[in-house]
C-alpha cells in the first residue's frame, strides 16, 4: 500500500473514531433523559415504577447493543457479512410491502412525537436525535434499490426524507379548532388575513378601509379561505401550515425543471428546496415571487419583462425590503447561468441579463404609480399608494432601534443570528465552493461578480434587519439572501452539479460529510419542536413524568369545558358594556373572525400589533390619541391579553420590546382602566373604565408628560 493509500486510510479511520464517540455521547445523554423521565414514576427499585423501570433497564440495554453494532461496523465489517446477507435477502422478499415498511418509518417518529401524549415526555434533544439515527438507518437499508446493503445514496435519501417528514409536520403544529391565541399574534393575525376578502363578516362601514399591519401580500396568499363563506379557525390554520409548505415546493418545481423526465430526482430536489429554505423560515409570498423569477428565466423578452417587472411590484407591496430582489435574482441567473464561448459572455446576455434587470428595479420602484394610475388610483391605494422613496426605505429601516447584541448568542433567540446563520449556510457554502474551485463548475470572473456581490448584499440587509427591534429572533429576515444560495445551487446543479453527485461516493470525506449536514441540519430544528398542545387530559401523569411543577409549564391548551365558560363570560361581559361604549378587540381579533362572538361592531384601531410597533419606535404622537380615547372612556369594554409590568434587560427574553410595551401600553392603560376578568390559560383579560376623577399624566411616558 503506498504512503499515499495510508495516510488516507488512517484519516478515514480516525473520522470513524470520532463519529463513533459522538454516537456514544448520544446514547448516554438519551439514556440519562430516560432516566429523568423513568426515576420518579413509582417506588419498585429506588423511585421507578415496575413498568418505567423494566423500561428504562431495556432502554440501556439497546443502546449499549446499538454503540456493539456501530463499533462492528466501523472496524469488524465483516463480521456482520451474515447479518447484513439475510437483511438484504428479507428486503427482496418483502416485495411491494417494502414500501408500506419504508412510509411506516417515515410516518411513525413525527406521528409519535406531534400527535401522541408521549412527545411531551420525551421531549429531550438526545433521544429524539437517538430515535431519528435509527429511522435514517432503517430507511437507508429498505431504500437501497440493488443488491448492497446500503450506499451514501440511499443514506443521503433517508436524511432529505426525514427532514422533510418533521419540517411538513412541524409546519402543521398550530392545526387546532381551539378558539384563542396560539400565540402572542396569532389570533390577530388570522384576523389581518381576513381583512382583504372576509371585511363582510364585520360589523363596520363599507366604504371605509380597515388597516391592517400585515402587508397584501400576506394578506392574499393567507386570506383565501376567506373567498368561501363558513371558513372555520381550524380550515384557516390548516390553510395557513400549507402556505408554509406549497410555496416551498413550488419553487422546488420550477427551480429544477431540468430533472422533469427524472421524476424520482426532481422530487428529492424539490424536497431539498424545501427544507434549505424552511431554516429561516420566508414569508409565503417572497417565496412565490421567487417562482415567477424562475418561470421567467430563460424564457423570450417579451414574455420575461412583464413577469419580473410585476414580480417586483408585488415584492414591494407585500415588504419594501424585498422591491429589489426579483431584478436581482433575475440578473444572478441570466448571467451566470449563461454558456461561455472561450471563457467568455455574449453580448446578448449583457444586455438581456441589463434590461430585465431594469425591470425589476422599475417594477419594485415606480410599480405603485404606475399600476395606481393604470388602475385609476383603486390598486395604488390598495397598496398603500405612491413610489417608493430612498427617503421612505430609510426611515423604515431607521424607525426601530437597531439591537446589534441579536447578532450573538442572547435571551431571545439562544444560539445568535450569526451562528444560527453559519450552520445554517455553511455546508451548501463549502459544497459550492467545492465545485468551483475543483473546476467541476466553471465560471468566469464576470459570473462570480454576478454571484458574489448579489449574496453579499442581501446578507448585509438581512443581517441589518434581523437586528432592529421586533426582530432576530429566527433567520427570516435573511430571506433574500437564502433564495440567492438556492439559486446559486440550483446553477452549480446545472454546470456540473449533477455529474458529482452521481459520483459521490469517490468524493472526499469531508465533501460527503458537508451534504449529509447539509440535509441533516435543517431537521434539527423542527424535531424538537414537533409536540401535541392537545392532552389536557392527561397532565397528573404528564407532570409526574416531566418533572415540572405545575401543569401550567407543560402549556397545555385547557380542556374544552373550560373554553366553553370563557367564552359564556366574555359574551356575558360584553353584552353588559354595550349599552356604555364601544367593544375594543385590542387582542383576539379572531373571535370576531370566526363568529365566537356576533353582534359587536368591529373597531380596527389600536390592534395589539400596530400598538407594539408604534410602541418601538416611541410614536408619542400615535399613542397622545390612544390615551384620549381611554381618558374619555370611549370603550366601554377591551379584550387584550393580560398586561404586566415588569421592567426588563437585554437577558429577557424581547427585553427591550416588553419595556415598550410596558412604558407606552401597561402604565398608561391600567391607569384609565381595569381589569375584572382575566383568564390565565387562555391569556385573555377584560378591562373596563376605571371610575372617578383620574390623573394619569404621571403614568404617561416622559414624551407626554407636561
Amino acid at each position: 500500500m503506498s504512503s499515499h493509500s495510508q495516510k488516507t486510510a488512517f484519516r478515514f479511520q480516525l473520522i470513524n473514531f470520532f463519529l463513533l464517540i459522538g454516537f456514544g455521547y448520544i446514547l448516554v445523554r438519551a439514556c440519562i433523559e430516560f432516566y429523568n423521565i423513568a426515576w420518579g414514576s413509582g417506588a419498585w427499585l429506588g423511585e421507578f415504577s415496575l413498568k418505567w423501570g423494566a423500561g428504562f433497564f431495556a432502554f440501556v440495554a439497546s443502546c449499549i447493543f446499538s454503540f456493539i453494532l456501530a463499533a462492528l461496523i466501523v472496524w469488524k465489517r465483516d463480521a456482520l457479512a451474515r447479518w447484513t446477507e439475510d437483511i438484504i435477502w428479507f428486503r427482496e422478499k418483502l416485495g411491494v410491502f417494502r414500501w408500506l415498511l419504508i412510509l411506516t418509518l417515515l410516518v411513525a417518529p413525527a406521528w409519535f412525537l406531534q400527535y401522541t401524549p408521549w412527545g411531551v415526555v420525551f421531549s429531550g434533544m438526545y433521544f429524539r436525535i437517538f430515535l431519528w439515527i435509527y429511522v435514517v438507518f432503517g430507511l437507508s437499508i429498505f431504500l437501497q434499490a440493488d443488491a448492497r446493503f446500503l450506499s451514501w445514496s440511499s443514506f443521503l435519501t433517508a436524511l432529505l426524507l426525514t427532514s422533510s417528514i418533521f419540517s411538513m409536520v412541524a409546519a402543521m403544529i398550530t392545526v387546532s379548532d381551539h378558539p384563542f391565541s396560539l400565540g402572542w399574534s396569532e389570533g390577530n393575525r388570522l384576523w389581518d388575513y381576513s381583512v382583504l376578502f372576509g371585511r363582510d363578516l364585520y360589523d363596520y362601514p363599507p366604504d371605509r378601509e380597515i388597516y391592517s399591519l400585515t402587508d397584501v401580500g400576506r394578506q392574499l396568499v393567507g386570506g383565501l379561505p376567506f373567498l368561501f363563506a363558513n371558513v372555520t379557525i381550524f380550515t384557516e390554520r390548516f390553510w395557513v401550515g400549507l402556505t408554509t409548505i406549497i410555496p416551498y415546493l413550488l419553487l422546488g418545481l420550477a427551480a429544477f425543471k431540468s430533472e422533469f423526465r427524472d421524476k424520482k430526482l426532481w422530487f428529492l430536489l424539490t424536497l431539498f428546496t424545501f427544507i434549505f429554505l424552511k431554516q429561516g423560515p420566508i414569508h409565503p409570498p417572497l417565496v412565490l415571487c421567487a417562482v415567477v423569477v424562475v418561470l421567467a428565466w430563460r424564457r423570450p423578452l417579451w414574455l420575461a419583462l412583464p413577469l419580473i417587472f410585476m414580480t417586483s411590484y408585488l415584492a414591494e407591496v407585500s415588504r419594501f425590503t424585498w422591491l429589489f430582489a426579483p431584478g436581482i435574482w433575475i440578473v444572478m441567473l441570466e448571467f451566470s447561468g449563461a454558456a461561455l464561448q472561450d471563457g467568455r459572455l455574449q453580448k446578448w446576455t449583457w444586455w438581456r441579463a441589463g434590461i430585465l434587470g431594469l425591470a425589476g428595479a422599475a417594477g419594485g420602484y415606480f410599480g405603485d404609480t404606475l399600476i395606481g394610475w393604470l388602475a385609476g388610483g383603486g390598486t395604488q391605494a390598495m397598496a398603500g399608494g405612491g413610489a417608493v422613496s430612498v427617503s421612505s426605505i430609510s426611515e423604515g429601516l431607521s424607525a426601530h432601534p437597531l439591537l446589534w447584541y441579536r447578532l450573538f448568542p442572547n435571551a431571545t433567540y439562544g444560539i445568535g443570528i450569526l451562528p444560527a446563520l453559519l450552520i445554517a449556510v455553511a455546508p451548501i457554502i463549502t459544497l459550492l465552493v467545492y465545485l468551483v474551485v475543483t473546476k467541476k463548475w466553471t465560471l468566469n470572473g464576470w459570473q462570480k461578480l454576478a454571484l458574489g456581490l448579489p449574496l453579499l448584499a442581501f446578507l448585509l440587509v438581512g443581517l441589518i434587519i434581523s437586528t432592529k427591534a421586533g426582530g432576530g429572533a429566527d433567520l427570516h429576515n435573511l430571506d433574500m439572501f437564502f433564495i440567492g444560495l438556492l439559486f446559486s445551487a440550483v446553477l452549480a446543479w446545472e454546470n456540473g452539479g449533477r455529474g458529482w453527485l452521481s459520483r459521490i461516493d469517490v468524493s472526499p470525506v469531508w465533501v460527503r460529510g458537508a451534504l449529509a449536514l447539509l440535509l441533516a441540519i435543517p431537521g434539527i430544528q423542527p424535531l424538537s419542536a414537533l409536540r401535541s398542545f392537545n392532552f389536557a387530559e392527561d397532565l397528573p401523569w404528564l407532570v409526574t413524568l416531566t418533572d415540572v411543577s405545575e401543569g401550567k409549564f407543560l402549556e397545555m391548551l385547557p380542556p374544552d369545558d373550560e373554553v366553553d365558560d370563557i367564552l359564556d363570560t366574555i359574551r356575558r361581559e360584553i353584552e353588559a358594556a354595550k349599552p356604555h361604549g364601544e367593544i375594543l378587540f385590542m387582542d383576539q381579533r379572531q373571535l370576531l373572525t370566526f363568529g365566537y362572538v356576533e353582534g359587536v361592531k368591529l373597531v380596527p384601531e389600536y390592534e395589539k400589533k400596530v400598538l407594539m410597533n408604534q410602541a418601538m419606535a416611541d410614536d408619542a404622537e400615535y399613542f397622545e390619541k390612544l390615551y384620549s380615547d381611554l381618558a374619555a372612556r370611549r370603550f366601554s369594554l377591551i379584550i387584550n391579553e393580560p398586561l404586566r409590568a415588569p421592567v426588563k434587560d437585554s437577558t429577557f427574553e424581547f427585553g427591550e420590546e416588553s419595556n415598550a410595551w410596558v412604558k407606552w401600553m401597561v402604565y398608561p392603560v391600567l391607569c384609565y382602566y381595569e381589569p375584572i376578568e382575566t383568564f390565565r390559560s387562555v391569556q385573555v383579560e377584560l378591562l373596563v373604565p376605571r371610575q372617578g376623577d383620574l390623573d394619569c399624566s404621571s403614568e404617561l411616558p416622559a414624551e407626554l408628560q407636561d
